[in-house]
């Protein structure tokens, strides 16, 4: 089966539902290690690689927050965050610090599997690769290149480590050179989510992804261009 090579950690500080989502998962294939704190989950995450992480928000010492804050300082890892309901401002919190979707607790465990395969399919360049097209989905501009079917980045010919959504952002940007987008539009069209004054979501991901792109390429780095008083667009520098 395709997904028998995905490794999942699961962080949850209750083990009933690690217990179920371990459950569900295994009867996909994929293999699952778990972590009862976040502590625990973050010494995991660095010093292994996993294919995806499904991260409980509310633990006691070191949060889904916080672990997902600093493992983003050495990973683009896909992240689930698992949270309660009537934690919004969590929710906002998390998707800042680079998380790239969100599960509301209770959940359906049936729900969690489509979640999770879909960030896999996203995030994973040999799904994309196995699938069967007949032209390749490959924008090109000079300093930069986008494999949309490998979700592969390479700035002047060296590759760029994205996070899922940090990749989505590019490459829907990319998709509309020149075109202006406002952070609403954004927030709907690469999150899939609405929030109310909480814009800085969007901020915050073409910082970091503008960081990425200036550590390989300086040339790349700047077509992600701000229209003050507006919002973002693409801009393509000339070779």
């Amino acid at each position: 089966m395709e997904n028998t090579s995905s490794k999942i950690l699961v962080v949850d500080d209750e083990e009933r539902i690690r217990r179920l989502l371990k459950m569900y998962l295994e009867r996909e294939e994929y293999i699952i290690e778990e972590a009862e704190n976040g502590e625990q989950a973050l010494a995991k995450a660095i010093s292994e690689d996993y294919d995806l992480i499904l991260l409980d928000l509310m633990m006691p010492g070191l949060d889904g927050i916080e672990v997902c804050r600093q493992l983003r300082e050495k990973k683009a890892t896909p992240i689930i965050m698992l949270t309660a309901k009537g934690e919004e401002t969590n929710r906002v919190q998390g998707f800042e610090v680079g998380t790239d979707d969100y599960i509301v607790k209770p959940f359906s465990p049936r729900e969690v599997v489509l979640r999770v395969k879909a960030l896999l399919r996203r995030s994973s360049p040999t799904k994309f690769l196995q699938t069967e097209t007949s032209t390749k989905d490959i924008i090109v501009f000079p300093h930069l290149s986008i494999d949309n079917d490998a979700h592969r980045v390479t700035a002047d010919g060296k590759d760029v480590s994205l996070t899922p959504k940090e990749y989505e952002l590019l490459y829907f940007l990319a998709k509309a050179p020149d075109k202006v987008f406002d952070r609403e539009q954004l927030l709907k069209e690469v999150w899939h989510y609405e929030f109310f004054g909480d814009l800085r979501t969007v901020d915050t991901h073409v910082k970091r992804l503008r960081e990425k792109l200036n550590k390989v390429s300086v040339n790349a780095a700047k077509m992600i261009v701000t229209v003050w008083g507006v919002g973002y667009k693409f801009e393509v520098v000339p070779e």
